[in-house]
């Protein structure tokens, strides 16, 4: 016959008589049981070196995740500035660049006659297939959500439109039909009055996009420092420790392990203030210098245009006030923001290779404004050919002077693009290498925590 267990004990899988549960260990009971074991363990000298050897391990861990999240983050907007957002940016100036200068084109071809020049037309037609080009490269770069997808799409839906236009201004005055000019005036306002202000904002949204990873690349990697620190007051809170126990000055894998957390904490401090500092460097001398002399390119394009459409339109369009011509009016604002462009990018540049070409320009401007003023008196006069010659000769013109500003805006550009693009790359490179050398760095520093400790552990066996 078979009898229960003495003393009342319950076997495994017996209900419990209170609760009717089988006697399965209790959650709570596993954790007490635990802590307690715990707790002893940490009563002994080695039972808190091996407590605080795990949490120094864990800590120097985290400090490297943390060092390579945030670094990877900051090395990605360094990136995105020198091969996406810029260039993006750039290439939006350009369609505003090459649309402007379309219109300026195809308002000088249609002055020169019935036959233009070839050189014009060959102009006017890179213009066109230029910024063609560089909407589809905008669009393929451009996420789909994005204000610049709606701008992208403007142009592309208006670009057929005015070449149409141009092209029937074309047909009517080869065949001397007045109608030609009309075409040629309606396919102005088509340009600077819908195509010309999509494309300027398409600019302003690519460049805003532009600061913002440089800020964002900029940004001080608080939540490393903040680890460095704790990791490297530990490790020293550590070493003191083990000192006033045993008078031992050093301990190798604990020394180690400083050192490598030193390494990464003057990686991330020096690395990151480097390249804070050259990409500051390429927005203020390089990006902003770029914004004004794209203005002052684009400036001195429309005034150009404006200029051939005085004569085009031959005061056919006023003001709305009715006192003067509306093409007149316009290229006189258009060549007071031009020098005044021009005078912010000459206080920007801050070496001989960006003044230079500037001050050239500002010379270009004064000349062209001096003969723009002899050209308008002759036509006042009534001798409409010469003043014609004097606006699209080919000496002593104002179409010279353009073309000398043109020039040396162009020289400015290619200068400071370059001045960006190597300091916004030396921005990059202080970057490169950091999240993995923080990661390698903080295994081996955790690796030499955990050898510093079983060191002194082993002195107890």
């Amino acid at each position: 016959m078979t009898h229960p267990p003495s003393g009342g004990a319950q076997t495994l899988g017996t209900p419990d008589p209170v609760s009717g549960h089988a006697g399965v260990p209790d959650q709570r009971t596993t954790w007490a049981t635990q802590a307690r074991r715990l707790r002893a363990v940490a009563t002994t000298e080695p039972g808190r070196l091996q407590i605080i050897g795990a949490v120094l391990a864990l800590l120097v861990v985290a400090f490297g995740a943390v060092t390579t999240l945030e670094m990877s983050q900051r090395a990605s907007s360094a990136d995105d500035v020198v091969s996406r957002s810029q260039p993006l940016s750039a290439d939006a100036a350009d369609i505003y660049r090459f649309l402007a200068d379309a219109d300026t084109t195809a308002a000088s071809g249609f002055l020169a006659g019935a036959q233009e020049p070839v050189e014009v037309q060959e102009r006017y037609r890179k213009d066109v297939e230029e910024a063609a080009r560089l909407l589809v490269k905008a669009s393929g770069n451009t996420d789909s959500a994005s204000a610049s997808r709606d701008e992208i799409a403007t142009l592309n839906r208006l670009l057929p439109v005015y070449t149409g236009l141009i092209e029937r201004a074309r047909a009517n005055n080869r065949q001397g039909l007045p109608l030609g000019g009309a075409y040629l005036r309606y396919a102005n306002q088509k340009m600077s009055g819908e195509m010309l202000p999509a494309a300027e904002r398409l600019y302003a949204a690519q460049t805003d996009r532009l600061e913002s990873d440089a800020a964002d690349t900029r940004r001080w990697p608080l939540w490393s420092i903040g680890a460095g620190i704790v990791v490297l007051g530990a490790l020293g809170w550590m070493q003191r420790r083990t000192y006033r126990r045993t008078n031992r000055v050093l301990n190798l894998g604990l020394l180690a392990a400083t050192a490598a957390a030193s390494v990464v904490v003057l990686w991330l401090a020096v690395g990151h203030t480097v390249a804070r500092a050259e990409l500051r460097s390429a927005m203020v001398h390089g990006q902003e210098s770029l914004d004004a002399l794209n203005d002052a390119r684009i400036n001195s394009l429309k005034a150009r245009a404006n200029e051939n459409l005085t004569l085009v339109a031959r005061g056919a369009v006023l003001t709305p006030d009715g006192s003067a011509d509306q093409y007149e009016a316009d290229y006189g604002s258009g060549m007071s923001e031009l020098k005044a462009r021009l005078e912010q990018a000459e206080r920007l540049a801050d070496d001989a290779g960006g003044s230079a070409p500037v001050a050239r320009a500002a010379d270009g401007v004064a000349q062209w404004q001096v003969r723009h003023r002899e050209a308008r008196a002759t036509d006042d006069q009534g001798d409409y050919d010469g003043a014609l010659e004097q606006i699209i000769g080919t000496r002593k013109s104002t179409g010279q002077s353009f073309r000398q500003v043109d020039a040396a805006l162009e020289q400015a550009l290619a200068h400071e693009q370059g001045e960006f693009t190597s300091a916004a790359k030396d921005g990059r490179g202080a970057l490169r290498g950091l999240p993995a050398g923080a990661a390698a760095l903080a295994v081996l520093g955790a690796i030499a925590v955990i050898a510093g400790v079983n060191r002194r552990l082993s002195e107890y066996r």
